[in-house]
Protein backbone atom coordinates (compact mmCIF):
# COMPACT_ATOMS: atom_id res chain seq x y z
CA UNK A 1 0.00 0.00 0.00
CA UNK A 2 3.02 2.25 0.50
CA UNK A 3 3.50 2.67 -3.25
CA UNK A 4 -0.16 2.43 -4.28
CA UNK A 5 -0.49 6.17 -4.94
CA UNK A 6 2.54 6.07 -7.23
CA UNK A 7 1.17 3.09 -9.17
CA UNK A 8 -2.30 4.62 -9.39
CA UNK A 9 -0.93 7.94 -10.68
CA UNK A 10 1.11 6.15 -13.34
CA UNK A 11 -1.93 4.12 -14.43
CA UNK A 12 -4.06 7.24 -14.96
CA UNK A 13 -1.34 9.38 -16.51
CA UNK A 14 -3.18 9.18 -19.85
CA UNK A 15 -6.81 8.89 -18.77
CA UNK A 16 -8.34 8.40 -22.24
CA UNK A 17 -5.95 5.61 -23.16
CA UNK A 18 -6.46 3.89 -19.81
CA UNK A 19 -10.26 4.10 -20.08
CA UNK A 20 -10.35 2.60 -23.57
CA UNK A 21 -7.89 -0.14 -22.60
CA UNK A 22 -9.98 -0.98 -19.53
CA UNK A 23 -13.14 -1.05 -21.62
CA UNK A 24 -11.50 -3.53 -23.99
CA UNK A 25 -10.48 -5.75 -21.09
CA UNK A 26 -13.95 -5.50 -19.51
CA UNK A 27 -15.63 -6.56 -22.76
CA UNK A 28 -13.14 -9.40 -23.24
CA UNK A 29 -13.77 -10.79 -19.76
CA UNK A 30 -17.52 -10.22 -20.05
CA UNK A 31 -17.41 -12.45 -23.13
CA UNK A 32 -15.19 -14.92 -21.30
CA UNK A 33 -17.56 -15.05 -18.34
CA UNK A 34 -20.63 -15.56 -20.52
CA UNK A 35 -19.16 -18.25 -22.77
CA UNK A 36 -17.40 -20.18 -20.03
CA UNK A 37 -20.38 -19.72 -17.72
CA UNK A 38 -22.71 -21.21 -20.34
CA UNK A 39 -20.21 -23.99 -20.94
CA UNK A 40 -20.07 -24.74 -17.23
CA UNK A 41 -23.86 -24.45 -17.12
CA UNK A 42 -24.20 -27.27 -19.61
CA UNK A 43 -21.69 -29.32 -17.62
CA UNK A 44 -23.69 -28.68 -14.44
CA UNK A 45 -26.90 -29.70 -16.21
CA UNK A 46 -25.18 -32.89 -17.40
CA UNK A 47 -24.14 -33.62 -13.82
CA UNK A 48 -27.77 -33.47 -12.67
CA UNK A 49 -28.83 -36.20 -15.06
CA UNK A 50 -29.82 -39.54 -13.62
CA UNK A 51 -27.62 -42.53 -14.52
CA UNK A 52 -30.42 -45.03 -13.89
CA UNK A 53 -32.84 -43.46 -16.37
CA UNK A 54 -32.99 -44.65 -19.99
CA UNK A 55 -34.68 -43.19 -23.04
CA UNK A 56 -36.02 -45.43 -25.78
CA UNK A 57 -36.75 -43.83 -29.17
CA UNK A 58 -36.95 -44.91 -32.80
CA UNK A 59 -33.54 -45.87 -34.18
CA UNK A 60 -33.98 -43.55 -37.16
CA UNK A 61 -35.24 -40.36 -35.50
CA UNK A 62 -37.39 -39.38 -32.54
CA UNK A 63 -40.10 -37.93 -34.79
CA UNK A 64 -40.82 -41.36 -36.30
CA UNK A 65 -42.43 -42.56 -33.08
CA UNK A 66 -42.81 -46.07 -31.67
CA UNK A 67 -45.90 -48.27 -31.10
CA UNK A 68 -47.34 -47.90 -27.59
CA UNK A 69 -47.50 -51.71 -27.47
CA UNK A 70 -43.73 -51.66 -26.87
CA UNK A 71 -44.31 -50.28 -23.38
CA UNK A 72 -45.58 -53.50 -21.82
CA UNK A 73 -42.74 -55.50 -23.37
CA UNK A 74 -40.15 -53.05 -22.02
CA UNK A 75 -41.75 -53.23 -18.57
CA UNK A 76 -41.14 -56.99 -18.52
CA UNK A 77 -37.39 -56.68 -19.10
CA UNK A 78 -35.41 -57.83 -16.07
CA UNK A 79 -34.12 -54.92 -14.00
CA UNK A 80 -36.74 -52.38 -15.10
CA UNK A 81 -38.34 -50.57 -12.15
CA UNK A 82 -40.86 -48.33 -13.94
CA UNK A 83 -41.71 -47.18 -17.47
CA UNK A 84 -43.63 -44.19 -18.79
CA UNK A 85 -43.99 -42.57 -22.19
CA UNK A 86 -43.81 -39.20 -23.85
CA UNK A 87 -45.66 -38.14 -26.98
CA UNK A 88 -44.59 -34.71 -28.14
CA UNK A 89 -47.52 -32.32 -28.29
CA UNK A 90 -45.67 -29.06 -28.79
CA UNK A 91 -48.03 -26.22 -28.20
CA UNK A 92 -48.28 -22.52 -27.61
CA UNK A 93 -50.45 -20.16 -25.61
CA UNK A 94 -52.34 -17.46 -27.54
CA UNK A 95 -49.41 -16.73 -29.88
CA UNK A 96 -46.89 -19.02 -31.55
CA UNK A 97 -44.02 -17.24 -29.81
CA UNK A 98 -45.43 -18.25 -26.39
CA UNK A 99 -44.06 -21.79 -26.63
CA UNK A 100 -45.35 -24.37 -24.13
CA UNK A 101 -43.18 -27.54 -23.85
CA UNK A 102 -46.13 -29.95 -23.70
CA UNK A 103 -46.01 -33.76 -23.70
CA UNK A 104 -48.71 -36.41 -23.42
CA UNK A 105 -47.85 -39.03 -20.79
CA UNK A 106 -48.99 -41.48 -18.15
CA UNK A 107 -48.58 -39.28 -15.07
CA UNK A 108 -48.77 -42.10 -12.52
CA UNK A 109 -45.79 -43.90 -14.05
CA UNK A 110 -43.98 -40.72 -15.05
CA UNK A 111 -43.47 -39.52 -11.48
CA UNK A 112 -42.21 -42.96 -10.49
CA UNK A 113 -39.51 -42.56 -13.13
CA UNK A 114 -38.67 -38.96 -12.22
CA UNK A 115 -38.22 -39.41 -8.48
CA UNK A 116 -36.69 -35.95 -7.99
CA UNK A 117 -39.76 -34.09 -9.29
CA UNK A 118 -41.90 -32.92 -6.38
CA UNK A 119 -45.68 -33.24 -6.73
CA UNK A 120 -48.57 -33.74 -4.32
CA UNK A 121 -50.19 -37.20 -4.58
CA UNK A 122 -53.65 -35.64 -4.83
CA UNK A 123 -52.61 -33.85 -8.03
CA UNK A 124 -51.60 -37.15 -9.63
CA UNK A 125 -54.94 -38.66 -8.54
CA UNK A 126 -56.80 -35.69 -10.03
CA UNK A 127 -54.93 -36.18 -13.29
CA UNK A 128 -56.11 -39.81 -13.47
CA UNK A 129 -59.72 -38.80 -12.81
CA UNK A 130 -59.81 -35.82 -15.20
CA UNK A 131 -59.70 -36.79 -18.88
CA UNK A 132 -58.71 -33.29 -20.04
CA UNK A 133 -56.52 -32.63 -17.02
CA UNK A 134 -53.01 -31.20 -17.22
CA UNK A 135 -50.14 -30.83 -14.76
CA UNK A 136 -47.93 -27.74 -14.99
CA UNK A 137 -44.57 -26.81 -13.56
CA UNK A 138 -44.83 -24.13 -10.90
CA UNK A 139 -42.64 -21.85 -13.04
CA UNK A 140 -44.94 -22.14 -16.07
CA UNK A 141 -48.05 -21.59 -13.95
CA UNK A 142 -46.52 -18.44 -12.45
CA UNK A 143 -45.46 -17.18 -15.88
CA UNK A 144 -49.02 -17.14 -17.23
CA UNK A 145 -50.90 -16.77 -13.95
CA UNK A 146 -52.55 -20.19 -14.26
CA UNK A 147 -53.93 -21.96 -11.19
CA UNK A 148 -55.67 -25.19 -10.34
CA UNK A 149 -59.23 -25.16 -11.72
CA UNK A 150 -58.46 -22.97 -14.74
CA UNK A 151 -59.47 -24.08 -18.24
CA UNK A 152 -56.82 -23.01 -20.74
CA UNK A 153 -56.66 -23.15 -24.56
CA UNK A 154 -53.42 -24.47 -26.02
CA UNK A 155 -52.73 -24.27 -29.74
CA UNK A 156 -50.46 -26.61 -31.67
CA UNK A 157 -49.05 -26.45 -35.19
CA UNK A 158 -48.77 -30.26 -35.33
CA UNK A 159 -51.85 -32.00 -33.99
CA UNK A 160 -55.48 -31.46 -34.89
CA UNK A 161 -58.30 -33.09 -33.00
CA UNK A 162 -61.04 -35.13 -34.68
CA UNK A 163 -63.10 -32.01 -35.24
CA UNK A 164 -60.24 -30.49 -37.24
CA UNK A 165 -59.30 -27.87 -34.65
CA UNK A 166 -55.71 -27.22 -33.60
CA UNK A 167 -56.77 -25.53 -30.34
CA UNK A 168 -57.18 -27.91 -27.42
CA UNK A 169 -58.89 -27.08 -24.11
CA UNK A 170 -57.30 -28.40 -20.91
CA UNK A 171 -58.18 -28.24 -17.21
CA UNK A 172 -55.38 -27.47 -14.75
CA UNK A 173 -55.50 -30.11 -12.00
CA UNK A 174 -52.13 -29.55 -10.32
CA UNK A 175 -48.59 -28.23 -10.39
CA UNK A 176 -45.17 -29.74 -9.73
CA UNK A 177 -41.72 -28.51 -8.75
CA UNK A 178 -39.05 -29.53 -11.28
CA UNK A 179 -36.30 -27.20 -10.03
CA UNK A 180 -34.22 -30.13 -8.79
CA UNK A 181 -34.05 -31.51 -12.29
CA UNK A 182 -33.03 -28.26 -13.96
CA UNK A 183 -34.01 -26.60 -17.21
CA UNK A 184 -35.02 -28.65 -20.21
CA UNK A 185 -37.64 -30.71 -18.37
CA UNK A 186 -41.12 -30.51 -19.95
CA UNK A 187 -43.37 -28.13 -18.06
CA UNK A 188 -46.81 -29.19 -19.32
CA UNK A 189 -48.24 -32.73 -19.19
CA UNK A 190 -51.54 -33.96 -20.57
CA UNK A 191 -53.12 -37.41 -20.44
CA UNK A 192 -51.84 -39.65 -23.19
CA UNK A 193 -55.11 -41.63 -23.28
CA UNK A 194 -57.11 -38.47 -24.02
CA UNK A 195 -54.59 -37.16 -26.53
CA UNK A 196 -54.39 -40.46 -28.42
CA UNK A 197 -58.16 -40.83 -28.58
CA UNK A 198 -58.79 -37.26 -29.72
CA UNK A 199 -56.05 -36.71 -32.33
CA UNK A 200 -56.71 -37.17 -36.03
CA UNK A 201 -53.52 -39.05 -36.93
CA UNK A 202 -50.53 -40.82 -35.36
CA UNK A 203 -52.68 -42.82 -32.95
CA UNK A 204 -51.07 -45.62 -30.99
CA UNK A 205 -47.60 -44.07 -31.08
CA UNK A 206 -45.25 -42.35 -28.62
CA UNK A 207 -41.96 -40.58 -29.20
CA UNK A 208 -40.10 -41.77 -26.10
CA UNK A 209 -40.35 -44.48 -23.50
CA UNK A 210 -38.62 -43.40 -20.30
CA UNK A 211 -37.26 -46.33 -18.30
CA UNK A 212 -36.08 -46.35 -14.69
CA UNK A 213 -33.80 -49.27 -13.85
CA UNK A 214 -33.46 -50.82 -10.41
CA UNK A 215 -29.66 -50.83 -10.40
CA UNK A 216 -27.63 -48.19 -12.32
CA UNK A 217 -24.90 -50.82 -12.86
CA UNK A 218 -27.39 -52.74 -15.00
CA UNK A 219 -28.29 -49.79 -17.24
CA UNK A 220 -26.10 -50.92 -20.15
CA UNK A 221 -27.42 -54.48 -19.99
CA UNK A 222 -31.04 -53.29 -19.90
CA UNK A 223 -30.34 -50.98 -22.86
CA UNK A 224 -28.93 -53.84 -24.92
CA UNK A 225 -31.84 -56.14 -24.06
CA UNK A 226 -34.42 -53.56 -25.09
CA UNK A 227 -32.73 -52.85 -28.42
CA UNK A 228 -32.19 -56.58 -29.07
CA UNK A 229 -35.88 -57.23 -28.38
CA UNK A 230 -36.93 -54.96 -31.23
CA UNK A 231 -34.03 -55.65 -33.59
CA UNK A 232 -35.08 -56.43 -37.19
CA UNK A 233 -38.62 -55.22 -36.49
CA UNK A 234 -40.31 -52.52 -38.58
CA UNK A 235 -39.61 -50.04 -35.73
CA UNK A 236 -36.15 -50.67 -34.31
CA UNK A 237 -35.18 -48.81 -31.15
CA UNK A 238 -32.24 -46.87 -29.79
CA UNK A 239 -31.87 -46.88 -26.01
CA UNK A 240 -29.62 -44.31 -24.36
CA UNK A 241 -28.89 -43.14 -20.88
CA UNK A 242 -30.18 -39.68 -20.01
CA UNK A 243 -26.71 -38.12 -20.18
CA UNK A 244 -25.92 -39.79 -23.53
CA UNK A 245 -29.17 -38.50 -25.00
CA UNK A 246 -28.50 -34.96 -23.77
CA UNK A 247 -24.95 -35.02 -25.11
CA UNK A 248 -26.10 -36.25 -28.52
CA UNK A 249 -28.63 -33.40 -28.67
CA UNK A 250 -25.94 -30.88 -27.73
CA UNK A 251 -23.67 -32.21 -30.48
CA UNK A 252 -26.30 -31.12 -32.98
CA UNK A 253 -25.39 -27.57 -31.93
CA UNK A 254 -21.69 -28.30 -32.36
CA UNK A 255 -18.90 -28.78 -29.83
CA UNK A 256 -19.87 -26.06 -27.36
CA UNK A 257 -16.69 -26.45 -25.33
CA UNK A 258 -14.46 -26.08 -28.41
CA UNK A 259 -16.42 -23.11 -29.75
CA UNK A 260 -16.34 -21.31 -26.40
CA UNK A 261 -12.62 -21.89 -25.92
CA UNK A 262 -11.79 -20.89 -29.50
CA UNK A 263 -13.66 -17.58 -29.26
CA UNK A 264 -12.26 -16.76 -25.83
CA UNK A 265 -8.76 -17.72 -26.92
CA UNK A 266 -8.90 -15.43 -29.95
CA UNK A 267 -10.24 -12.53 -27.88
CA UNK A 268 -7.64 -12.91 -25.13
CA UNK A 269 -4.81 -13.27 -27.66
CA UNK A 270 -5.83 -9.95 -29.22
CA UNK A 271 -6.21 -8.44 -25.76
CA UNK A 272 -2.66 -9.46 -24.91
CA UNK A 273 -1.25 -7.32 -27.72
CA UNK A 274 -3.51 -4.40 -26.83
CA UNK A 275 -2.46 -4.40 -23.17
CA UNK A 276 1.21 -4.86 -24.03
CA UNK A 277 1.07 -1.91 -26.42
CA UNK A 278 -0.56 0.24 -23.74
CA UNK A 279 2.10 -0.62 -21.17
CA UNK A 280 4.92 -0.11 -23.67
CA UNK A 281 3.66 3.37 -24.55
CA UNK A 282 3.17 4.23 -20.90
CA UNK A 283 6.73 3.26 -19.95
CA UNK A 284 8.18 4.96 -23.04
CA UNK A 285 6.46 8.24 -22.15
CA UNK A 286 7.72 8.05 -18.56
CA UNK A 287 11.34 7.25 -19.26
CA UNK A 288 12.62 10.40 -17.58
CA UNK A 289 10.25 9.98 -14.62
CA UNK A 290 11.46 6.42 -14.04
CA UNK A 291 15.03 7.67 -14.22
CA UNK A 292 14.22 10.24 -11.51
CA UNK A 293 12.84 7.45 -9.31
CA UNK A 294 16.11 5.57 -9.69
CA UNK A 295 18.01 8.76 -8.88
CA UNK A 296 15.97 9.05 -5.66
CA UNK A 297 17.08 5.58 -4.62
CA UNK A 298 14.53 3.21 -6.13
CA UNK A 299 16.31 0.00 -7.09
CA UNK A 300 16.06 -1.59 -10.54
CA UNK A 301 13.94 -4.42 -9.08
CA UNK A 302 11.61 -1.99 -7.34
CA UNK A 303 11.02 -0.08 -10.58
CA UNK A 304 10.32 -3.37 -12.38
CA UNK A 305 7.79 -4.32 -9.68
CA UNK A 306 6.08 -0.94 -9.89
CA UNK A 307 5.46 -1.34 -13.63
CA UNK A 308 4.31 -4.95 -13.19
CA UNK A 309 1.94 -3.90 -10.40
CA UNK A 310 0.50 -1.24 -12.66
CA UNK A 311 -0.24 -3.85 -15.37
CA UNK A 312 -1.67 -6.22 -12.74
CA UNK A 313 -3.95 -3.53 -11.29
CA UNK A 314 -5.20 -2.58 -14.74
CA UNK A 315 -5.99 -6.16 -15.77
CA UNK A 316 -7.43 -7.40 -12.46
CA UNK A 317 -9.69 -4.40 -11.93
CA UNK A 318 -11.11 -4.53 -15.48
CA UNK A 319 -11.38 -8.35 -15.43
CA UNK A 320 -13.29 -8.26 -12.13
CA UNK A 321 -15.71 -5.74 -13.61
CA UNK A 322 -16.21 -7.87 -16.73
CA UNK A 323 -16.76 -11.09 -14.74
CA UNK A 324 -19.13 -9.24 -12.42
CA UNK A 325 -21.22 -8.03 -15.36
CA UNK A 326 -21.32 -11.58 -16.73
CA UNK A 327 -22.56 -12.86 -13.35
CA UNK A 328 -25.38 -10.29 -13.45
CA UNK A 329 -26.34 -11.40 -16.96
CA UNK A 330 -26.81 -14.94 -15.64
CA UNK A 331 -29.53 -13.65 -13.35
CA UNK A 332 -31.62 -12.43 -16.28
CA UNK A 333 -34.90 -14.28 -16.96
CA UNK A 334 -33.69 -15.67 -20.32
CA UNK A 335 -30.71 -17.55 -18.88
CA UNK A 336 -32.60 -18.51 -15.73
CA UNK A 337 -35.23 -20.13 -17.94
CA UNK A 338 -32.51 -21.96 -19.89
CA UNK A 339 -30.48 -23.25 -16.95
CA UNK A 340 -32.97 -23.09 -14.11
CA UNK A 341 -31.74 -21.81 -10.73
CA UNK A 342 -28.21 -21.28 -11.98
CA UNK A 343 -25.52 -18.72 -11.22
CA UNK A 344 -22.11 -18.35 -12.80
CA UNK A 345 -19.84 -21.00 -11.21
CA UNK A 346 -17.05 -19.77 -8.94
CA UNK A 347 -14.56 -21.70 -11.05
CA UNK A 348 -15.22 -19.28 -13.94
CA UNK A 349 -14.33 -16.29 -11.73
CA UNK A 350 -11.21 -18.12 -10.54
CA UNK A 351 -10.19 -18.91 -14.11
CA UNK A 352 -10.81 -15.28 -15.07
CA UNK A 353 -8.58 -14.03 -12.25
CA UNK A 354 -5.85 -16.44 -13.27
CA UNK A 355 -6.02 -15.37 -16.90
CA UNK A 356 -5.96 -11.70 -15.89
CA UNK A 357 -2.77 -12.30 -13.91
CA UNK A 358 -1.17 -14.10 -16.87
CA UNK A 359 -2.19 -11.33 -19.30
CA UNK A 360 -0.82 -8.71 -16.89
CA UNK A 361 2.50 -10.52 -16.50
CA UNK A 362 3.03 -11.31 -20.18
CA UNK A 363 2.04 -7.82 -21.34
CA UNK A 364 3.71 -6.00 -18.46
CA UNK A 365 7.02 -7.83 -18.14
CA UNK A 366 8.74 -6.54 -21.35
CA UNK A 367 8.15 -2.84 -20.53
CA UNK A 368 8.92 -3.53 -16.86
CA UNK A 369 12.21 -5.15 -17.82
CA UNK A 370 12.99 -2.20 -20.08
CA UNK A 371 12.34 0.14 -17.15
CA UNK A 372 14.65 -1.95 -14.99
CA UNK A 373 17.46 -1.72 -17.52
CA UNK A 374 17.18 2.07 -17.90
CA UNK A 375 20.44 3.94 -17.64
CA UNK A 376 19.83 7.06 -15.55
CA UNK A 377 22.18 9.34 -17.50
CA UNK A 378 20.87 8.26 -20.93
CA UNK A 379 17.23 8.47 -19.79
CA UNK A 380 17.59 11.97 -18.35
CA UNK A 381 19.47 13.05 -21.48
CA UNK A 382 16.61 11.78 -23.63
CA UNK A 383 18.80 9.19 -25.36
Amino acid sequence: MKYFGLVWAGLWRKKTRTVFTMMSIVIAFLLFGLLQGINQGFSTAMGRLDVDRLYVSARTTMTDGLPVSYLSRIRNVSGVRAVSLWAYFGGYYQEARNVVPAFATDAVELFKVYKEIKIKPEYVEAMVKTRTGVLLSEALAAKYGWKVGDRIPIGTSIWTDKSGSNTWLFDVVGTFDSSAYGAGFPTFFLNYSYFDEARQFGTGEAHYFIVSVQDPKQAQRVSREIDTMFANSSRETRTQTESALAQSQLKQLGDINFIANAIVGAVLFTLLFLTANTMMQSVRERTSELAVLKTLGYSDTKVLLLVLTEALLLCLFAAALGIGLAALVFQTPVLQELFGDFSMPAVVATMGAGIAVVVAFVSGFPPAWRARQLNIVDALAGR
